[in-house]
């Protein structure tokens, strides 16, 4: 779907603001259109049937387009939308609403939480239902508290993807570097192997990345770790040819995935994972422990993509 639109779901919350703002350069990135999407709280649709049913136009409107000042000068401060942009107004539960919206859209932006729930949450239970079953890539943006320690430096802006070599889906993988494309910057490929290192093997970072032409069968390293790394490269040989313009880094770690993923989010433009763990069928409405502690605890934007394909 090239011409598919990025979604922003707003709600009128700081988190959701700073969404829509996300969603906004995405889609100008990707030279597509923005779809802003607002679902009616409960009360207000109770609000609007009535009204329909009385067929009262004259009636005073309570309920103000929720596209207000704010939102607008997000958008370039004009008093209408943007040529490119559209405004929807939903019913329903927020997942099953976002779902049904997200079924024809390049990806889904929202913000880690909503207007309701409680202050200390991390992720709201709308974020974690529409990342769990949106049709389409989910991408949580993280609230302020969170994002208030991301890194600057020489890694700052790459496309972080987590990949289990062996059975994360193709869709996990090309929409990571058509991100990193549209972009301009680097894929870093995140994969943890379970092997311990030596106890005399001194570990500087965090990531022992290595360069393909790095992996001479006499070369350093552990098993565990070469392995990994060897597995990596054959896995992302085809997107190599298919973005060659698109710099990688592969990094094989020990230990927990999750943790590291979440410790590159830092410094990095956007986390990619797969919805679903690897032992999970496609169409599982469980997310996976990767992704689901990654959404959890992450200092930036992730991204969620579920299986697309139609034989993946």
């Amino acid at each position: 779907m090239t011409d598919a639109p990025v979604i922003a779901a707003v709600d009128g919350s700081e988190h959701s603001l700073k969404a829509l703002e996300w969603a906004r350069a995405a889609a100008l990135r990707h030279g597509t259109g923005l779809v802003i999407a607002h679902v009616l709280p409960d009360h207000a649709q109770l609000y609007a049937g009535r009204r329909a049913a009385l067929h009262d136009a004259s009636e005073p409107e309570e309920f103000p387009d929720p596209v207000n000042e704010r939102i607008r000068a997000l958008l370039g401060g004009r008093s209408e939308l943007p040529e490119g942009v559209q405004y929807e107004s939903l019913e329903g539960s927020v997942p099953e609403a976002l779902r049904v919206i997200g079924a024809e859209a390049r990806m889904l932006v929202m913000g880690s939480r909503g207007r309701g729930g409680f202050a200390s949450l991390l992720l709201g239970s709308n974020s974690r239902a529409v990342a769990t079953t949106a049709p389409c890539p989910v991408v949580v943006v993280p609230h302020a508290e969170r994002s208030a320690d991301a890194e600057t430096g020489a890694s700052a802006g790459r496309v972080v993807l987590g990949l289990h070599a062996a059975e994360t889906p193709d869709d996990v993988l090309a929409f990571a570097f058509a991100e990193a494309a549209v972009r301009g910057t680097t894929v870093q490929v995140v994969s943890a192997y379970a092997v311990p290192p030596a106890p005399t093997m001194v570990i500087d970072s965090p990531f022992a990345v290595i360069p393909p032409e790095g992996l001479a069968d006499e070369g350093e390293g552990v098993p565990a770790e070469r392995e990994m790394l060897r597995a990596q490269t054959e896995r992302l040989a085809p997107f190599r040819t298919l973005y060659p313009d698109v710099p990688v880094e592969q990094a094989a770690v020990p230990g927990d995935a999750a943790g590291r993923l979440v410790d590159a989010s830092r410094s990095a433009a956007l986390v990619v994972v797969g919805r679903h763990h690897p032992r999970r069928t496609a169409m599982s409405l469980q997310i996976g422990s990767v992704a689901n502690a990654v959404l959890q605890h992450a200092h930036g934007p992730v991204a969620v993509v579920p299986t697309l394909s139609d034989d993946a």
